[in-house]
């Protein structure tokens, strides 16, 4: 027994599905006993894992181990093909079919191929990766996360200025596109294809050369600024002066107004010591004028002063000669002028002869130490 695969390797896509070819022959015929029913195991040969059996076929009973596998033909027969669909990137490996003919010890056989699962590249990612100033050097860059084989990358422009790259401006391998000396007329769109055997994708990019900025507007820029942080430092010092001025004005000793101007002492006032009683009190008739009294008539009568005659001024009695006490100066401020010196009394008359005289003896309060009456 012979068991021929076809080919060594077979390719295919992800995603999609294959068939691994197999069959067997005998090489003196058909097998003794009459109908053939042979055994078919199918196995898969990782590096990692091992071997793993995928599909076995033993008394005429077919059983899958993976739901994407299966015999190509109907059985019993000696074409073992095996239909994979739905692959995916991690079926790529080795895979082997063993074949026996039950009954027969010789007749039995193995056999491997290779199968390599290939991935188209992902949508790949642009990007621009310094800013495209008028003058200098930018470059563009293009990569797809995931592709087997690794893909090959191209870039170009987009019509109305449809323009192709090649190397040394573009690297294929690493997907790079360095464009130098920016120009104006270099703005437009620009797509990188990435692409390998089984597929390819495409992504694009906007390039907008930015123009340098003139000297009228840095030198606009210069005076703006200047003239800003001039306004900040004027306001800043005229906030210090009047804060200045005023802790300054709030610090200042305030000298006291003078003291008003006393008038001369009323007439028919009273006047209050230092301590605030009541220390004496004068008539302003008991006055005598700077250039001195009239002389006393005989009989007259001195009136008494008291407290009543502040309030009312009754009409002036005559004078009758009586006992008067000396007169009591009245205390004033400090800043008060003077009072105009009084004439001398005249001589009191003796008390014996009041009575005579037709006079009325009047109790005088006299002034004690403290200033109170008494």
């Amino acid at each position: 027994m012979k068991i021929h695969m076809g080919r060594s390797l077979v390719e295919a896509v992800e995603g999609q599905g294959a068939v691994l070819p197999a069959w067997y022959t005998l090489s003196g015929g058909p097998a003794p006993g009459g109908e053939e029913v042979p055994v078919v195991i199918w196995f898969l040969q990782r590096p990692d894992n091992g071997s793993l059996q995928l599909l076995t076929y033993i008394n005429k009973v077919l059983t899958p181990f993976d739901a994407r596998v299966s015999l190509a033909h109907p059985m019993p027969s000696r074409n073992v093909s095996l239909k994979l669909k739905d692959l995916q990137e991690y079926d790529s490996g080795e895979y082997g079919c063993s074949v026996n003919l039950p009954g027969v010890e010789a007749l039995k056989g193995i056999s491997t191929l290779k199968l390599n699962v290939r991935v188209p590249p992902t949508s790949p990612s642009c990007q621009l990766l310094s800013t495209p100033r008028l003058g200098t050097n930018v470059t563009l860059n293009c990569s797809s996360s995931r592709s087997k084989p690794s893909p090959s990358y191209q870039w170009e422009r987009t019509p109305p200025a449809h323009q192709v790259f090649f190397p040394p401006a573009q690297d294929p391998t690493h997907g790079s596109l360095t464009l130098t000396n920016l120009t104006a007329a270099m703005s437009g769109v620009y797509v990188c294809t990435a692409s390998n055997q089984v597929g390819s994708a495409r992504c694009n990019l906007t390039l907008e050369v930015i123009p340098e900025p003139g000297v009228a507007m840095v030198t606009g820029a210069v005076v703006g600024t200047a003239i800003g942080l001039g306004l900040l430092a004027g306001l800043a010092l005229l906030y210090g002066r009047r804060k200045k001025g005023q802790d300054e004005q709030a610090n200042d000793i305030k000298e006291d107004a003078s003291a008003p101007r006393t008038l001369p002492w009323p007439k028919g006032s009273d006047t209050l010591s230092k301590n605030g009683t009541l220390s004496s009190v004068t008539s302003a008739r008991a006055l005598r004028p700077p250039h001195g009294p009239a002389a006393p008539r005989p009989g007259a009568f001195t009136p008494t002063p008291s407290l009543s005659s502040q309030a009312l001024m009754p009409p002036r009695p005559p004078r009758t000669v009586g006992a008067r006490s000396p007169p009591v100066t009245p205390a004033s401020p400090p800043a008060q002028a003077p009072a105009p010196a009084a004439a001398p009394a005249p001589a009191p008359t003796p008390a014996s002869a009041l009575p005579g005289m037709g006079a009325v003896a009047v109790i005088v309060p006299t002034q004690s130490q403290a200033g109170s009456l008494v």
